[in-house]
């Protein structure tokens, strides 16, 4: 495969401002991609955003490049990434276009790609968008030039397709849930949804400015939703990020649970009412004990690469539905193409009302072990993880934890760091196997 020069495996993203996100290269990109998609005879692209303010400069550089080009960009304004991989199939759109930085501070923002069919652009369309990059612009003749508009039922359109997830004869009423926007692409999405469910919903995060998404707030920050938690005395908490492809939950207690602990609750009652097909894939740094309980349940599990990218392409190779990260990406491919928040919270949320159980007590089946992570600096030069030292430490360790725990050792893609991770039961024991492995790596 040819080496891509932009695309990343999750679009194009970086510091607004600074190559490529800035509007000169936003034009080109959108010229770029209608000069290869309008090669596939259609003439329509929706392009969606979060909430940063650098959204507005970046959706119109990309709306004047497609309609140089001859074909009409859809706006959709504010909403979640995986809202825009399905209107893109409803609309039969020719591609859909995010505009997000995920997670990220307002400061970077990012441009991906969907399919017509929702999901990520295939490799030969985005090097084929790349090698036009190349090419000087153009513009069509004036009566070919594409349009734009706006489609104004967008929220309306995703609020019901979430709620349509959610079993028909069950409902959320006598139900408290504090929902954690993120100051994102969610905050006039998720509250709604739970409320025309029948809850009452306490909101945070969902008043953007343009530059306080992901401040403190959101699913990689949930000091305030959990404190929200406790002091409303709500039932559950719902921690959204920034584009609402992740979610991180809070049960009354104020306990977090993370998305290791939510596949396992949406596996089990997946394989309970018989439609859980296959198995579930998690990655290398999904926790033991994730795996451990989904063998007593005799359900397989396989690892893919960090990114739910490589999550994604386990699970097709397997030809299974659910799969995620840690971090909150859960995708359950039978009802959503790519990772969606507001439907992996719907699906735990209706086994809680199923059973009446609480999340903390869905939970308990999945205690997750203490994870140790040890970033060790290298001058560069050769890979510590080759040395005969480091293997036989690794290997001595490996023998004491006997089964019962584990090791991850990678070298970082971004920085000179050799990344240790043990896991098991027994937290001092695995601080203790890390630092050995930590203290091998920083002498070789």
């Amino acid at each position: 495969m040819s080496e891509r020069k932009y695309f990343g495996t999750d679009g194009i993203r970086g510091k607004v401002g600074a190559s490529p996100i800035t509007p000169d290269f936003a034009l080109k990109l959108g010229w770029a991609a209608g000069k290869v998609l309008a090669t596939h005879g259609s003439n329509k692209v929706l392009i969606g955003k979060d909430t940063r303010i650098s959204g507005y400069m970046l959706e119109s550089a990309l709306e004047a490049g497609l309609a140089a080009a001859g074909l009409s960009a859809a706006f959709t304004g504010p909403m979640p990434t995986p809202a825009i991989a399905y209107l893109t199939r409803t609309f039969r759109a020719e591609a859909g276009i995010v505009i997000s930085a995920s997670h990220n501070p307002y400061y970077d923002n990012g441009i991906k790609f969907f399919s017509t069919d929702g999901t990520k652009l295939p490799d030969e369309v985005e090097l084929a968008i790349e090698a036009m990059l190349d090419e000087p612009m153009d513009c069509v003749e004036s009566a070919e030039l594409g349009r734009a508009s706006r489609i104004k039922d967008a929220a309306g359109r995703y609020i019901e397709f979430c709620k349509s997830t959610f079993p028909a004869h069950l409902s959320l009423e006598n139900y408290k849930i504090v929902v954690d926007c993120a100051n994102g692409a969610t905050y006039h999405i998720a509250p709604n949804v739970m409320r025309e469910l029948g809850a009452e919903v306490i909101e945070i995060g969902t008043s953007p400015n343009g530059m306080n998404i992901n401040q403190k707030c959101g699913a990689t920050d949930i000091k305030s939703l959990q404190d929200k938690v406790k002091e409303t005395n709500a039932d559950v908490g719902l921690a959204y990020d920034g584009d609402g492809d992740r979610l991180i939950m809070v049960d009354h207690l104020g306990n977090k649970v993370d998305g290791d602990q939510i596949i396992f609750i949406i596996a089990r009652e997946a394989l309970r009412n018989g439609s859980l097909q296959g198995g579930v894939v998690g990655t290398l740094m999904s926790n033991m004990r994730l795996e451990l309980a989904l063998k007593e349940l005799a359900i397989p599990f396989v690892r893919a690469n960090v990114g739910d990218r490589y999550v994604l392409e386990k699970m097709q190779e397997h030809n299974w539905k659910l799969g995620g990260e840690n971090s909150g990406h859960i995708i359950i491919s039978d009802k959503n193409t790519t990772g969606d928040g507001i439907i992996a919270s719907l699906a735990v949320l209706s086994a809680m009302v199923q059973h009446n159980l609480s999340l903390n007590e869905l939970t308990k089946a999945v205690q997750l072990f203490p994870q140790v992570l040890i970033n060790v600096h290298f001058s560069g030069g050769q890979n510590p993880l080759d040395s005969e030292t480091v293997k036989l430490t690794a290997q001595e360790v490996e023998a004491k934890l006997a089964g019962k725990g584990r090791i991850l050792l990678r070298k970082s893609g971004t920085e000179p760091l050799i990344r240790v991770m043990v896991e098991c039961e027994d937290g001092a024991l695995a601080q203790e196997c890390a630092e050995k492995i930590a203290s091998a790596v920083r002498e070789n």
